[in-house]
């Protein structure tokens, strides 16, 4: 896909476009000798950055890459995918790192979805993509980290540092415009196979924007990114609101240990962190046993599901400089949607929050009204922040967009100050420690073993996960199995993160007149299973 623009039509394009590649020119315009990224030993200005993504883009360009183009990534948190993020944008391609919770034929499954022309791949994942190479017949060329060079790779192939000395780093002449796709995330599976999520440069901006805000960063602001760069809420609603305002980002490969998490807060003087509520309660864990200052940190941000008022206080006290607020928002509305104001840290911890700078929130019933504050039903989104689309499903896009709005899928009722009450999902999905899951999935998973007649899988309260994934099953009349036999068929056949946690054995399910499973009636049931006591 190539646009024709005369000199006068390119030069007013590039005037007023809207590109996310800017952002490191910009933060480089202000502050070229400010370190923008830290990861290990590692660490890059936003001079260095910004060269470093236009010789990328630069290099891509030159292996023939066309606008729109896809290029893949599987890494994990580290320099690489934050340059070849940038370097795409500016290029007019579209970045596409893969999730790498998901099982490899599932991972394989995302890059052929997308026809990815080029793979990039940290070091360490070498063996991983070799296996997925030969599955994607659109692949041209394979690029990795590090110094040691790959075996039996069937493609074109080089290195990371090989590619960019094939690059200019003088910024990028591209026409790029505002509704261009710029990532391509896929969700965690929540039907039979992940879908593919088509995000614009205009969407991440004005997320980029309203991130900034509600974290009230700026260039002296120091975030520390912990969570995977792969999944929407680290790309979205931490790190790009940090390069808009030419913030430091300092980068930990994973939660590997919390004496680690607090030591790097520590070290860098970290204003800015984000983690899960099973962390957070790790975190406190590992501060019981030691000293650390952690006076820095001025907003601590939880996701995934609300924390009781005992660990929140625990928190406050850990954090005594900090906003201790709960954001949430999906990959398909570029995240964050909803945002606690601190003034709510405490009188609506329970909540979602409220609508963040560019994002409208309402409840809407099946018919397509707007519901009044009070009145529970689905939460749907306006704004410049959502999809594109759904890559290669028109179909799910459409229904997406009904009544002129977004719909999430989630079930809540708005109160008097705009605050997001969630109180149950439309759909079965179950969020299990970051991690959305499909529970028809894991029943069709389950369905497969030989002695399992029918499955329902819920999730249920779980200190450490949020939800944990559980399978309640009716056996085939005669036969035999026990828990360890089921959990290991599953283990088998699905990704860690969607096998459950526990499996119970019954002889019926609550149903419908018409048959159908009640599944909040078995949710309800088992409500205080995995509770202490």
């Amino acid at each position: 896909m190539t646009v024709n623009l005369d000199e006068e039509a390119f030069g007013r394009h590039m005037v007023d476009r809207v590109c996310v590649g800017d952002m490191s020119t910009r933060a480089a315009d202000l502050f070229p000798d400010r370190v923008a990224l830290v990861c290990g030993e590692q660490s890059l200005t936003y001079g260095e950055l910004d060269r470093r993504a236009n010789r990328l883009g630069s290099a891509l360009l030159g292996l023939g890459l066309k606008r729109q183009d896809v290029v893949g990534v599987m890494a994990g948190n580290c320099l690489e995918i934050l340059i070849t993020y940038l370097a795409c944008a500016k290029a007019g391609l579209i970045c596409a790192p893969a999730n790498l919770g998901l099982r490899p034929s599932e991972i394989a499954y995302c890059f052929q979805d997308a026809a990815a022309k080029v793979l990039i791949v940290q070091d360490q994942l070498l063996a991983a993509a070799t296996e997925l190479v030969p599955s994607l017949p659109e692949l041209q060329g394979v690029y990795w980290t590090g110094e040691r060079a790959p075996e039996n790779l069937p493609k074109d192939a080089g290195s990371f540092d090989g590619l960019l000395e094939q690059g200019d780093d003088g910024e990028l002449q591209v026409p790029v415009f505002d509704r261009d796709a710029v990532q391509l995330l896929y969700t965690s599976g929540t039907t039979a196979l992940p879908k593919g999520v088509l995000t614009s440069h205009l969407a991440v901006t004005m997320a980029g924007l309203s991130g900034a805000l509600a974290h009230q960063a700026d260039h002296n602001t120091r975030a520390l990114v912990v969570l995977p760069l792969f999944h929407c809420a680290m790309l979205n609603s931490m790190t790009v609101p940090m390069f808009t305002v030419g913030a430091q980002v300092i980068l930990a490969p994973g939660f590997d240990t919390p004496e680690n998490m607090l030591a790097l807060i520590e070290k860098h003087r970290a204003n800015v962190i984000m983690f899960l509520p099973m962390m957070y309660g790790q975190l406190l864990d590992a501060a019981a046993r030691g000293s650390h200052d952690l006076t820095s940190v001025t907003r601590a941000v939880y996701a995934m599901a609300p924390m009781p008022d005992e660990r929140l206080r625990a928190l406050h006290e850990l954090f005594p400089n900090a906003d201790v607020v709960l954001g949430s928002g999906q990959t398909e509305f570029t995240p964050a949607t909803c945002m606690q104001r601190p003034e709510h840290q405490w009188s609506k911890a329970a909540t979602w929050g409220t609508a963040t700078a560019m994002t409208r929130v309402a409840i809407m019933d099946d018919l397509g009204r707007l519901l009044p504050r009070g009145e529970p039903g689905e939460i749907v989104y306006r704004g410049p922040q959502t999809m594109n689309g759904y890559l290669n499903q028109p179909d799910k896009t459409r229904e997406s967009f009904q009544h002129g709005w977004f719909h999430s899928g989630d079930i809540a009722w708005m109160d008097e100050d705009g605050a997001i009450w969630f109180t149950d999902r439309k759909k079965d999905v179950i969020k299990t420690g970051g991690e959305n899951v499909a529970s028809i999935e894991v029943e069709r998973c389950l369905m497969e073993h030989e002695t399992v007649a029918e499955a329902a899988v819920v999730g249920l309260p779980h200190e450490h996960w949020g939800e944990a994934i559980t399978a309640v099953v009716i056996l085939k009349p005669g036969a035999r199995a026990d828990e360890e036999r089921v959990l290991e068929h599953c283990r088998e056949r699905l990704a860690g993160f969607k096998v459950p946690k526990a499996v119970l054995f019954t002889e019926e399910f609550p149903r419908t007149g018409t048959g159908k499973v009640q599944k909040h009636m078995i949710r309800s049931e088992h409500e205080a299973y995995y509770q202490p006591g």
